[in-house]
């Protein structure tokens, strides 16, 4: 009963969304009541700690709010400047086959905005844009939800390996480094057919005609951008640290795409257009249509360097994480429940900031901004009945520990359950443990503060190298990222699919499952 109680987490909000095909809006909902009453009847937690549980959950929810309004009100702010329009026109003018752009957006420019900012920010803005730029739909969720997983170990400045392992006791710096630069090892026979796999995905998904031609075709160039990005990745670990990871290798990797697509180099002739959509229409209020490709990208570029500025230099760092916080502590009375929510800190604050400055940037009007925000709540609003029962479960799950009966939290006991059942083929399930995590909990930093110091001790104590099995974890807390609920809500909200969640969780399941496996599959060759 324990174990089932525990699984609650996993098993209904999969059995609801992708089994029943319910919205996420009733299937979590009825997933944190589920929850509720387990924690409550077998788990021994006590009315007033789930209480406060689901209120530190309810301002998580808020702060993941704030980015995906930021991110759809620089998109339509640049809607309205005709941004997008010029954006378009560039990416057409470097390629127009949809295949080469998925690949530029969803695996480069993403990896670029998890390096520097993470929190769910690369799904956000990238989801947005790809639709923006005449991808359907389902199309930009699937392929920003899959994307977004490689780059999440060295996310947000290194947080997922420094802060994210830091529960685990007597790792060096020196330790840090080596787990850092065993994770991109790995990822070299992983990552790189990252490029390869979305364009799979894309062309099996929605192609017309010619499907396995259509991704024979694309393998050499995909290969070797995977190859650029995994490659520079390592190097760049072995020779500045895990914190830049994320940022130099996918700025190495839009280099060479960009250099190759110019050259024709292994570009193929065929242009595959077979996702577009073509209802897609891009309104543009300004005359500006016309503006220079720079000026169209400098509200990106602003937040790149926004977002970096305030996670590298300490004083900045120091006041937007200090300056307005609107963090909850000791909630209801309980010193170990509180909520972090620094405003100025926040991916969404900085995107919102970076459109109003748009007003001046691209010689627009404050009735554009006023426009562009209004549409963003509405676009918005709803998703709110959704991450509010989906983070209240999350917080139940992880605050478990705290209970009158004195059990474990949920997810340690799940961990030192299968510990204890499948030992001897451990290194093949480690990714499926840092997997699980983030799909809980919607970060691969928490699934490695939640399960870093489980899989260290499972890996002496069945005489596994600690390293390796870190970094399987790391890893496999970046696979995570790809059927996160409230990341899929956060994609399927920004590109108009509010209430298709569990589509788009089918559709990136397998994918999901195949990259953990093949991540134990390595690690096995290397052990």
């Amino acid at each position: 009963m324990l174990l089932f109680t525990a699984l609650i987490a996993v098993v209904f909000p999969l059995l609801f969304l992708v089994i029943l095909k319910m919205p996420a809006k009733k299937g979590m909902a009825l997933s944190y009541v589920i929850l509720f009453l387990g924690a409550y009847f077998i788990w021994g937690m006590e009315l007033k700690v789930l209480a406060a549980s689901s209120l530190q959950g309810i301002h998580k929810a808020l702060t993941i709010l704030l980015i995906l309004l930021g991110a759809m009100v620089l998109l339509n702010m640049l809607k309205n400047t005709g941004a997008i329009t010029r954006l378009n026109k560039g990416f057409k003018a470097l390629s127009e086959d949809m295949r080469i752009l998925a690949i530029i957006l969803a695996f480069l420019f993403g990896a670029l905005l998890e390096g520097v900012s993470g929190f769910g920010a690369p799904v956000a803005v990238v989801g947005a844009l790809m639709v923006a730029l005449e991808f359907q739909p389902l199309t930009a969720a699937i392929l920003v939800l899959i994307a977004n997983s490689t780059p999440v170990p060295f996310g947000a400045v290194g947080t997922p390996i420094f802060v994210g392992l830091s529960n685990v006791s007597g790792l060096s710096t020196q330790d840090y480094g080596s787990i850092a630069t065993l994770i991109t090892k790995l990822d070299i026979f992983l990552g790189t057919f990252m490029p390869l796999l979305l364009v799979v995905v894309l062309v099996l998904s929605f192609g017309k005609k010619n499907k396995i031609k259509s991704i024979l075709e694309m393998a050499p160039w995909s290969i070797l951008i995977g190859l650029v990005y995994t490659l520079s990745a390592y190097l760049y670990a072995e020779l500045v640290g895990p914190e830049f990871v994320s940022i130099l290798a996918p700025i190495t990797g839009l280099f060479a795409a960009t250099m190759t697509c110019k050259m024709k180099f292994l570009i193929p002739k065929h242009i595959w257009i077979e996702a577009l959509d073509e209802e897609a229409k891009v309104e543009i209020e300004s005359s500006e249509s016309d503006m220079s490709l720079f000026r169209a990208w400098v509200p990106y570029i602003l937040v790149v360097l926004v977002l970096l500025t305030t996670r590298i230099f300490p004083v900045i760092k120091n006041f937007t994480t200090s300056a307005i916080d609107l963090s909850w502590k000791n909630i209801m009375g309980f010193e170990q429940i509180s909520g972090k929510w620094p405003l100025l800190y926040s991916p969404g604050t900085v995107l919102i900031l970076i459109a109003f400055l748009t007003i001046f940037l691209q010689k627009s009007n404050y009735n554009s901004f006023k426009r562009a925000c209004l549409t963003s709540f509405g676009q918005v609003k709803n998703t709110t009945l959704i991450l509010f029962p989906t983070l209240a479960l999350v917080q139940i799950f992880s605050n478990s520990w705290i209970n009158g009966l004195g059990y474990a939290s949920m997810p340690q006991y799940i961990a030192t359950t299968m510990s204890s059942s499948f030992a001897e083929s451990w290194i093949f399930i480690a990714p499926f443990i840092g997997m699980l995590g983030t799909f809980i909990s919607g970060s691969g930093t928490v699934s490695n503060l939640t399960f870093g110091a489980i899989q260290h001790d499972v890996a002496n104590i069945i005489n596994l190298n600690p390293t390796l099995i870190l970094a399987e974890q790391t890893l496999g807390a970046g696979v995570g990222h790809i059927i996160c609920v409230n990341v899929v809500v956060a994609a399927c909200t920004v590109v108009g699919l509010s209430g298709k969640e569990g589509i788009v969780i089918r559709k990136v399941f397998v994918p999901s499952v195949l990259y953990s496996l093949g991540i134990g599959v390595v690690a096995f060759a290397f052990s």
